[in-house]
């Protein structure tokens, strides 16, 4: 299954493909002279690269890539989301939109990656099915969490973190471009004062 930084630059990518969906995106805006945090998105985006994650810490309770890998896992993230989001005065919808999407993810990475231990795959249908599923295409490798500091275990994790690089961070930069220029001209029409209130 792919290393936990492939699925924060995953879950990064879903935070600003979100910000490319018409609506109410004036609270993601940043002025070009902000700080790379601020015009990144702020804590929304740290919250999804941090939701991409969360699946694997059922490592720590012995029931790896079973409820925490499903669409109901998917289903409520984006309930717990979009209540938060109605607390604090958020879009709820695209919030929700944003943290359900950034956990799903992980769930597709790790369908699409190497799986060499049984049962393979997730439990992706769960609690509507307790069958595993696996793509079998193998787009990313498999990162090992055994003998985490022997060097043999670094050079796995390092070949792992270099090709989810290969195969993400393009998808991140052009993201991450598309987002600036868009929120850039989402904020020139505020300042002229002719934007949507959606």
């Amino acid at each position: 299954m792919p290393s936990s930084f492939g699925h924060a630059l995953a879950g990064v990518a879903a935070a600003w493909s979100a910000d490319l969906v018409p609506g109410n995106r004036a609270w993601r805006t940043a002025a070009p002279t902000a700080s790379w945090y601020r015009r990144a998105g702020d804590g929304v985006t740290l919250l999804c690269a941090m939701l991409a994650t969360i699946p694997d810490l059922d490592l720590l309770f012995r029931f790896h890539r079973r409820f925490t890998h499903s669409l109901g896992a998917v289903v409520c993230v984006g309930i717990v989301a979009a209540a938060a989001a109605l607390r604090l005065r958020l879009p709820a919808i695209r919030v929700a939109f944003m943290c359900a999407a950034a956990y799903a993810t992980h769930l597709v990475l790790d369908w699409l990656a190497v799986d060499a231990l049984p049962p393979y795959g997730i439990q992706a249908f769960w609690p509507f099915s307790d069958a595993w599923v696996i793509s079998g295409w193998n787009l990313f490798q498999q990162t090992e969490r055994r003998h985490f500091l022997s060097a043999a275990t670094m050079w796995t994790n390092l070949q792992a973190m270099a090709q989810e690089m290969a195969i993400l961070a393009p998808v991140v930069l052009v993201l991450w471009l598309v987002r600036v220029k868009a929120l850039a001209r989402l904020s020139a029409q505020m300042s002229r004062g002719d934007h949507s209130t959606e």
